[in-house]
């Protein structure tokens, strides 16, 4: 309640005249004004691209809380926050942004997407489902994963150059784009979080932007060679498939240090860079947050058989 809004009841109380059920109403009515219930249209400006596989991110005052659909966001000490949207995000999100003078919540459309679906039959299941070893090494391999993407790195100078834009970690022809999944056997697979850049084996992969490494593997079974790169506040970008992995767990890289070399390894068909990108538990589409693939790149698809 405002002091103009207090100074009015106050002087009511104090005329004899005016019922004191007229100043209860009246009471509720400007409490009502004051703290409105209900959906603001414009309660905090929001950055990013509010679509499945998007990032978003915005700006509140200082020691405010932001939420996203009741799930609490970390906010930086300038106000800064992110979020992520996964490949089936819902319709509609709903931020929320407390404060000591602000207390607002809106609801933000989510576009969906179309993704290239594939059905392949015929497959032998061996092929489709590992061995029961082989599981028991993919559980152990993922628990690494998820350490690595789960560390949260609280580095306000990582996320702020991230929001800022990326580069592409590899440059050449796209031969495979996010959300894409193919159907064996009636059975669907995991989807493709990711995007591939196909190149030669050895041809260098770069740090999109600057990070901390938080998982640097050579031979995992599914990715093979595999860096995670912590971005901090749950954002991550992970490089697979890569012939040779030239950092270190805990080393921190600057926007274009090599972290590795383009290779086949793990579950890949043949040279290619996989890049993939996570807020949280969340999978993002690395294609959003950088500019088109240069020209040159485009010709060279093009041209590829």
């Amino acid at each position: 309640m405002t002091k103009l809004q207090g100074g009015f009841l106050r002087s009511l109380y104090r005329r004899n005249d005016v019922p004191p059920e007229s100043v209860r109403l009246c009471f509720c009515v400007l409490l009502f004004v004051s703290f409105p219930l209900g959906v603001s249209a414009s309660c905090v400006d929001v950055q990013g691209q509010k679509r499945q596989g998007g990032l978003i991110h915005g700006k509140v005052a200082a020691g405010s809380s932001v939420t996203l659909d009741g799930s609490a966001l970390q906010v930086l000490p300038g106000g800064e926050f992110v979020a992520g949207f996964g490949r089936d995000a819902p319709a509609n999100a709903t931020l929320s942004v407390h404060s000591a003078e602000t207390r607002c919540t809106q609801k933000l459309t989510i576009a969906s997407r179309e993704y290239n679906i594939q059905r392949v039959e015929g497959v032998p299941q061996k092929t489709v489902t590992p061995s029961k070893e082989h599981q028991a090494r993919i559980a152990r391999e993922q628990a690494l994963v998820r350490a690595a993407k789960g560390q949260r790195l609280q580095r306000p100078d990582l996320l702020q150059e991230a929001l800022a834009g990326f580069s592409w970690p590899a440059v050449g022809p796209i031969s495979g784009v996010y959300g894409s999944q193919r159907i064996y056997n009636g059975k669907p697979g995991s989807p493709h979080y990711g995007v591939d850049v196909a190149l030669p084996t050895g041809s260098p992969v770069l740090a999109p932007s600057a990070g901390v490494v938080t998982l640097a593997e050579r031979d995992l079974f599914f990715s093979g060679g595999t860096v995670i790169l912590d971005h901090g506040y749950g954002l991550s970008s992970s490089f697979l498939h890569m012939s040779k992995v030239s950092v270190a767990v805990g080393q921190e890289l600057q926007r274009g240090d090599l972290i590795g070399e383009i290779g086949a390894t793990g579950r890949a068909t043949g040279p290619h860079l996989d890049w993939r990108m996570s807020w949280r538990e969340e999978r993002i589409d690395p294609q959003l947050l950088v500019p088109p693939m240069p020209q040159a790149a485009s010709v060279s698809a093009a041209a590829s058989p």
